[in-house]
């Protein structure tokens, strides 16, 4: 298998450095907005907080929806026109917030930006670096959740520098800017256009190869794949975004539960940095391994409340996320690079939509049933997850021979 003409053009230095950069204003601005912009916009326009907070969960859902249809226009078209797309959504989208004189219009606009989320975040993208790059696509993909993981570094403090100094509207119109005046431009420099046909021409002997053929289980992975990734992504979110409540029933106060949290971010950095130094070693279903384990490890500390917090957040965040990295060279090593586009859409659809549910689930479970039952409710799921991964793993050893699932794993 080969990759498509246009990735051996560029130095992959750029092209992870210009795609990275647009991640990181992509997921500031949609994933990681509400934390630093709900304060303001409640408190400007007396809209309740579970609506401002709730358009995030609408971004998501759209992004979800969309993610197969972008899956399959990556595939045949390459990454280009969906991160054109990407970046006109986040500007439309962010302008429409700022202007927004109702609630409904704020929805609205957010509904835009999970256009922009759909085409434009990890998922995309992975798909994108896979049509590139094919089957050497795990160093780039890599690489890119590396700034990935600076966004709410980023764009936290930019977005609480702007909100005191020019207010939230502006603040929106200025991230809107940005969309249009430098990630639209970095990623078409980036991702050339591409020809019609998906892949470069390859020899008759190996148009019927490992990478065009369906493997052994295939469905059964897939589905494992699927779910394992979405409950991974979804445990991740309630943890995220319920973290400090979290750390408080375990007895502290609210400014060291603040610190405790700050090592949320390092750890999922260290352990992508880990991953990227060490990862061709391994295959990829081993990062999965480790990633399930180490969530699965920190919960259970969390639950028995372990008194070194700092270790149990340590351990978390980095399976959660070198998880991030799983999710984008496991199905590439499983299903190969021709499929990878198309695959990649389809699994996105579950993760997404947990992902929108996730804050909202965990407030319920919260409410409902207390901090220590949520918690162990948790690590229950998290424990499942790590069965699936040793169920995948066993699955992929029962690959033909010649086929990466099983040579590898």
């Amino acid at each position: 298998m080969t990759a498509v003409a246009e990735a051996p053009q560029r130095d992959r230095r750029v092209v992870i450095t210009a795609l990275g950069l647009a991640q990181i204003l992509g997921w500031g601005t949609s994933f990681y907005f509400p934390a630093v912009f709900s304060g303001a916009i409640v408190k400007e326009t007396g809209w309740s907080l579970g609506w401002v907070v709730g358009g995030t969960s609408i971004g998501l859902l759209v992004a979800g929806l969309i993610s197969p249809q972008v899956g399959r226009v990556i595939g045949r078209h390459g990454g280009r026109p969906v991160l054109l797309v990407s970046s006109l959504a986040f500007a439309v989208g962010l302008a429409g917030i700022g202007l927004a004189p109702a609630l409904p219009v704020y929805l609205a606009a957010w509904g835009v930006i999970g256009v922009g989320m759909g085409t434009g975040l990890y998922d995309a993208v992975f798909a994108a670096l896979g049509r590139m790059y094919g089957a050497d696509a795990r160093g780039p993909i890599t690489n890119l959740t590396l700034f990935g993981g600076f966004a709410s570094t980023v764009c936290w403090p930019l977005s609480a520098f702007m909100i005191d100094h020019v207010g939230w509207r502006m603040a929106c119109l200025v991230y809107a800017g940005l969309h249009l005046a430098v990630s639209l431009p970095m990623q078409m420099a980036v991702v050339s256009a591409s020809p019609a046909r998906a892949l470069a021409p390859e020899p008759a002997a190996a148009a019927s190869g490992p990478d065009d053929a369906p493997i052994a289980n295939e469905k059964g992975m897939f589905v494992l794949v699927a779910l394992m990734l979405a409950l991974a992504a979804g445990v991740g979110a309630i943890v995220v975004v319920h973290l400090l409540i979290f750390l408080q029933a375990r007895g502290v106060d609210y400014a060291t539960a603040v610190w405790l949290g700050t090592l949320f971010g390092p750890a999922q950095v260290g352990a992508r940095v880990v991953e990227r130094v060490f990862g061709n070693r391994y295959h990829p279903i081993w990062t999965m391994v480790g990633s399930c384990a180490l969530m699965a490890v920190g919960l259970v500390l969390l639950l028995l409340q372990f008194s070194w917090l700092a270790l149990t957040i340590l351990l978390y965040g980095a399976g959660f996320g070198v998880s991030w990295v799983g999710r984008g060279t496991l199905p590439l090593a499983l299903f190969g690079p021709k499929r990878f586009p198309l695959l990649m859409g389809k699994l996105a659809v579950p993760t997404l939509i947990l992902l929108a549910l996730a804050p909202s689930l965990g407030a319920l479970l919260i409410e409902n049933l207390g901090t220590n039952t949520t918690i162990g409710i948790l690590t229950v799921v998290a424990a499942i997850n790590l069965v699936l991964v040793g169920v995948l793993w066993w699955l992929c050893r029962g690959a033909p021979p010649g086929q990466d699932a099983r040579r590898e794993a």
